[in-house]
């Protein structure tokens, strides 16, 4: 399966069992696939992003996080497949191929975000990038580790 940036996707439980990181959001009960996870493409190694329904409880964290720091890139609330959803940036984790299990569908139908939207979350994430470079990090999960992991196994 061609994984594509701007379309959602689930996460086989192969990969939390191996990573076994406090910071990922793991698929909720084995076997079922939730939440969802938007993903970005950079070469051999994709990141995703899961998305939460929980909006009223980012809400109260995002609201908390603008009045401390003025602005919150970590995590954005934006309408997907016609639902408010809360998109945790700071949740990312980098995977490979094997790992994704499916694309999201709702109706048959493969779910992609808008353009603008794809943008923003881009932006942001690529924002924390770079203050992590800084010495900053805001991710939750230790994304050099599993990254490390995920391209030795790309070497095997």
């Amino acid at each position: 399966m061609e994984v594509q940036t701007g379309y959602l996707y689930h996460i086989k439980d192969e990969f939390f069992d191996k990573i076994n990181d406090e910071g990922i959001m793991i698929n909720h009960e084995n076997g079922h696939s939730r939440p969802s996870y938007l993903a970005i493409k950079d070469k051999e190694i994709l990141w995703f992003i899961p998305l939460s329904t929980k909006v009223e409880k980012y809400k109260k964290i995002i609201k908390q996080k603008e009045k401390k720091y003025g602005s919150c890139k970590t995590i954005l609330i934006k309408r997907i497949a016609d639902k408010d959803s809360a998109i945790l940036i700071q949740n990312t984790f980098p995977t490979i191929e094997k790992y994704v299990k499916s694309k999201h569908t709702i109706d048959g139908k493969i779910v992609r975000i808008s353009d603008s939207v794809k943008k923003e979350i881009l932006n942001d994430f690529k924002y924390m990038l770079s203050l992590k470079k800084e010495g900053l990090d805001l991710f939750f999960t230790d994304i050099d580790s599993i990254k490390e992991k995920m391209l030795k196994e790309l070497d095997n």
